[in-house]
């Protein structure tokens, strides 16, 4: 059932890519490199498995029903929120399964803070923040009359903290963070700047979806109020995800979604609803989904996240060492491999990104190219997209020693 190591044990990417079917597929008669995880992972065998198996044995729907399967159903979905909310030390009432991270800031954006926030309220969030932690605190500042504010980031790529915790003030109700950027790859020192947010009277979210999968996370060391993340970049499958919550927060929110499950009661006069977690998740929740993502967390919890944050550490110093060879080329963001995950975002002068990235392809290499969903953080660059190279735990040097000797050729071709 997949690869099993002790925390400290150094990963085998080789061992492991064995467990991803897809990895041993060729893209245009070349070995697949896939660097593109920060986008989505792959999925190892376990999970394939795990979900395959509701399907055949178990395929009913969760909570409602009193026969077998429909027992055994429930079991196996609720194993699944369990095992996440093992995994980052949360709350398993404030574990709340959604589709996806952009869903999940948007539950807090809408459930929160249409009713909290006021006129001249403010919304403090970072130039580097995903459309995700964005637009829905656009949309809900809109409606209140609230004011989105942004706090700057230095020119070497990290979140300028002494600038954030001057624009923090008595009209702050919300900061809203990435924890890990998936266009920088900095990592941002959340519980600091949840210790000031918090000074001020202020709530705090992380957008942790490129940080769940990578490296050890701790909902109570972090000292949030909201966590956010997504399955399918964390060895899961497409259509969960997550947001963690403090329960008396979340107890005090009114549902954001309405329908079955999510209710307690319904009479003409009115509703009341269901207790926590499952207050916020209205309708026939993703079942399979969960039963999936509970096994790529026990394959994640087998590799161990220490390991995971060491291996990508070392897939980091290799991206940015290399990159970092190839003439002109810009490398946007940290470069300490101690600083940084393992998405390095880069640029050549003169080659568009997705030219670049159509160019690598043929050497059977995947990169991501765009804005990221991270527009303004564009702009603070300077740049209308970027390509980026982003490992995990089955990518190994050989891998980045690929994708150097393809951007050579690539280089020499467009010059």
């Amino acid at each position: 059932m997949g690869t099993s190591m002790s925390p400290t044990t150094s990963i085998d990417a080789a061992a492991v890519r064995r467990d991803f079917p897809v990895l041993s597929r060729t893209v245009h008669g070349k070995p697949l490199v896939y660097l593109d995880s920060a986008a989505t992972s792959q999925k190892p065998e376990p999970v394939l498995a795990a979900m395959d198996a509701y399907y055949r044995e178990t395929n009913a729907n969760v909570h409602r029903g009193v026969y077998t399967m429909a027992a055994e159903a429930t079991e196996r979905f609720e194993a699944g929120r369990t095992a996440v909310a093992r995994l980052v030390g949360a709350p398993r009432e404030g574990t709340i399964l959604t589709k996806n991270a952009s869903e999940a800031i948007n539950l807090v954006a809408w459930a929160w803070g249409v009713r909290e926030l006021k006129a001249g309220d403010e919304i403090l969030v970072t130039e580097m923040e995903h459309h995700s932690n964005i637009v829905p605190w656009q949309l809900v500042a809109e409606l209140t009359d609230a004011v989105v504010r942004f706090a700057p980031v230095t020119p070497d790529g990290e979140l300028d903290l002494e600038g954030l915790r001057g624009m923090v003030g008595p009209r702050t109700r919300m900061v809203a963070l990435v924890h890990v950027s998936n266009v920088l790859g900095t990592i941002n020192p959340v519980a600091e700047v949840a210790a000031i947010a918090h000074e001020a009277g202020a709530l705090v979210l992380a957008d942790a979806a490129q940080s769940v999968p990578h490296m050890p996370v701790d909902f109570g060391e972090l000292g949030v109020d909201f966590l956010a993340f997504t399955g399918h970049k964390m060895l899961g499958p497409t259509g969960i995800g997550v947001l963690v919550g403090r329960p008396e927060i979340l107890g005090s929110m009114r549902p954001f979604l309405g329908g079955g499950e999510m209710i307690r009661d319904v009479r003409k006069e009115g509703s009341s609803w269901n207790d926590l977690p499952w207050k916020f998740e209205a309708g026939t929740p993703p079942i399979a989904e969960s039963v999936g993502l509970g096994a790529a967390v026990e394959y994640l919890e087998g590799v161990g996240m220490d390991a995971v944050r060491t291996h990508e550490r070392e897939m980091a110093r290799h991206l940015v060492d290399a990159l970092s060879e190839v003439p002109d080329l810009t490398i946007y963001g940290p470069t300490d491999p101690d600083r940084r995950g393992a998405a390095v975002s880069f640029s050549l002068p003169g080659v568009h990104p997705h030219d670049l990235a159509q160019h690598l392809d043929q050497d059977g290499i995947a990169v991501r190219a765009g804005h990221h969903c991270a527009k303004p953080l564009m702009r603070v660059l300077g740049v209308p997209a970027t390509a980026r190279a982003s490992a995990y735990l089955y990518n190994d040097a050989q891998d980045v020693e690929a994708l150097l000797a393809a951007i050579g050729r690539a280089r020499a071709y467009f010059s």
